[in-house]
């Protein structure tokens, strides 16, 4: 197990009403200790957890010295989302996962980030639900964030990504294979169909009307079954439809007035999850209100996950967010 500190939160109030007496929170850091350098938190996706960086890091091409996110200038804190089963997979589990929202997963990592004297922050970066947790950070704390970096994802769950949070946890609850089974669908939102056609072009294997595709698609669900917790999924799953910074508040408009960070949008032309034409739409309502907003697209054909893959795009527009005149400020203090 990997360098995993603890942080015990009691008593805490979900936006449903009900009370949580005890959490536990892994996190990890990387880079220069707390208190000595400019802070960036990395909010992780659905099935990856606090090991962003380091060997075996899951953004080791994005984390790390030299990289974009650079170890040698800044403290990196990556949080597990308290019910990703990672740190402890008896302790980091949620029993009632539709108690839950997005917006309690930010006020928790806000909590924890105070408790470890962290009031302000260099920047948030988070990819597909990390990025949504994001954006509800920057909605709670809207003074405390000076770089905003919400990466395929968006402020809000449309229709169709509630659609197919339906559909991932009816396979969940009723598949006598629910992680592999799951998985083998998501890997299709999370691809996009120039990308799969062309992975093995119809070629079949040595059994008849077998194709690879196919067995690649099994393998990618067998992987996850190895590595992941059913509560778990079921949990990060559900929290996908309850995105939404505008619940119980303002128009996304008023909210960004209020938010200070600037806000680098990064979509992806293929994602067919969060689609490149909400982030357009969102890009639009922002810079109506607001001059601090910048949009950047990573043109690739894996889809969704390019954000996993299509790193040299990626770093290109990471680099200078997170190199401005503001940050050698910082480092020269």
């Amino acid at each position: 197990m990997r360098n995993i500190k603890r942080i015990a939160i009691f008593d805490f109030d979900l936006e449903n009403g009900k009370q949580k007496p005890y959490l536990h929170l892994y996190y990890e850091t990387f880079g220069l200790p707390l208190g000595t350098a400019p802070v960036i938190v990395v909010n992780h996706s659905l099935t990856s957890n606090s090991s962003v960086g380091g060997e075996k890091g899951w953004w080791k091409e994005i984390v790390g010295e030299d990289k974009a996110i650079d170890t040698n200038l800044f403290t990196i804190i990556a949080f597990n989302v308290p019910g990703n089963g990672y740190g402890d997979p008896e302790a980091n589990l949620i029993d009632n996962y539709r108690d839950f929202s997005i917006r309690d997963v930010a006020r928790i990592f806000w909590e924890a980030l105070f408790f470890l004297d962290v009031n302000e922050i260099y920047a948030v970066i988070g990819a597909s639900l990390g990025g949504a947790v994001s954006w509800e950070m920057a909605a709670l704390e809207p003074d405390k964030i000076e770089n905003l970096v919400p990466i395929a994802t968006d402020w809000k769950a449309t229709d169709w990504v509630i659609a197919n949070v339906l559909i991932q946890d009816q396979i969940l609850n009723n598949s006598k294979n629910p992680i592999a089974d799951a998985r083998m669908h998501a890997t299709l939102l999370y691809h996009s169909p120039t990308y799969i056609s062309q992975l093995y072009e119809r070629e079949e294997t040595d059994e008849a009307f077998l194709f690879k595709i196919e067995e690649w698609l099994a393998d990618k669900g067998s992987q996850l079954q190895s590595r992941y917790q059913l509560a778990a999924y079921k949990f990060m799953n559900h929290l996908l439809k309850t995105n939404d910074v505008t619940r119980n508040r303002n128009d996304i408009t008023v909210l960004a007035r209020r938010i200070e960070s600037n806000i680098h949008l990064v979509t992806i032309d293929t994602d067919y999850l969060f689609t490149t034409e909400e982030c357009d739409k969102t890009y639009q309502k922002l810079r109506s209100v607001k001059q601090n907003v910048f949009y950047n697209q990573i043109q690739s054909e894996y889809g969704h996950d390019a954000f996993l893959m299509d790193f040299d795009q990626l770093s290109s527009i990471l680099r200078p967010i997170l190199n401005n005149q503001l940050k050698q400020n910082y480092v020269n203090l």
